[in-house]
């Protein structure tokens, strides 16, 4: 190959000293332009104004949206810490008012007992809570956590709430069982408090629905016998001490035979709630033989 024909198949080449002076003369040409000029503001203006604002929009909203959020959800938390504490304060007010109402409740039964106590002031009483009964609605029967140890015996009255309870049937070293006169096999001895005219007060459960129980035998020869008249227990009474109250009569009629009338008493005592009791330790025969 002649040397004239490779030479013309070299590549025209520039220096690189000359290069970098060419582009440093360039990036001179351009600075000057663009610090004295404003012929690239508006492009690049325009361009920031469809790109790059909206974007910083975008991030601006963001931003406000997770700190409004944030804030909410320390609003939450503290909401939520609040309002576990005044559960706990309503559950510790709660049971305070329960504790409350149970001693007014308690107070209010031992203030019955101490006016019943001056009511029947010859008598010696000793103070006994009720510590289980029989099932049903009715304390028709009951124990009573005090016994022997205390002094108590068998056919003791039991009275509360301002009237006659009942009598003790047996009776244990702490404990004693009380059948009262609601109870269906109860029969008491009584008279009305006005006119001394005898009955016989009878228990019936199913009358303790209506919150009475029974009479008869009454003879009220006079007719004045009448609704609400009180009715006591008998002197002639062989297990009950003379003038407790029983209750008040409720209703009252002729029986067939036209010479005695019967009917309903309604009980001075609320046999649907008790909880503390007198017994009168006095006995009948004793009160009798003085």
């Amino acid at each position: 190959m002649s040397p004239i024909i490779k030479k013309k198949k070299e590549k025209f080449t520039i220096p690189s000293k000359y290069l970098l002076l060419i582009l440093t003369i360039l990036c001179t040409v351009l600075m000057l332009i663009t610090f004295g000029t404003d012929v690239f503001n508006k492009p690049l203006n325009t361009v920031a104004g469809r790109v790059i604002v909206p974007f910083q929009q975008g991030i601006g909203k963001l931003g406000e949206w997770l700190s409004n959020r944030s804030e909410e959800l320390v609003q939450i938390r503290d909401l939520l810490a609040e309002n576990e504490r005044l559960k706990q304060e309503i559950a510790a007010l709660t049971e305070e008012n329960t504790l409350l109402q149970q001693d007014k409740y308690e107070l209010n039964q031992l203030r019955a007992l101490m006016e019943l106590d001056e009511q029947y002031a010859s008598y010696n009483k000793v103070g006994a809570r009720i510590i289980s009964r029989d099932s049903g609605n009715w304390y028709s029967s009951f124990i009573i956590d005090k016994g022997m140890e205390d002094g108590l015996a068998i056919d003791m009255n039991v009275i509360a709430g301002g009237g006659l309870v009942g009598r003790i049937t047996s009776v244990g070293p702490n404990w004693s069982r009380v059948v009262s006169i609601i109870s269906d096999n109860s029969n008491v001895s009584a008279m009305t408090l006005a006119t001394e005219d005898n009955m016989i007060v009878s228990g019936d459960l199913q009358l303790m629905a209506e919150n009475c129980i029974s009479f008869s035998q009454l003879v009220d020869s006079r007719n004045v016998v009448a609704v609400g008249d009180k009715v006591v227990t008998s002197n002639i009474s062989d297990k009950f001490l003379p003038n407790i109250l029983i209750g008040y009569i409720n209703s009252i009629g002729t029986d067939s035979n036209n010479l005695t009338k019967s009917g309903l008493i309604t009980p001075a005592v609320d046999f649907e709630h008790l909880g503390e009791v007198l017994v009168i330790t006095d006995m009948k025969q004793s009160v009798d033989e003085e």
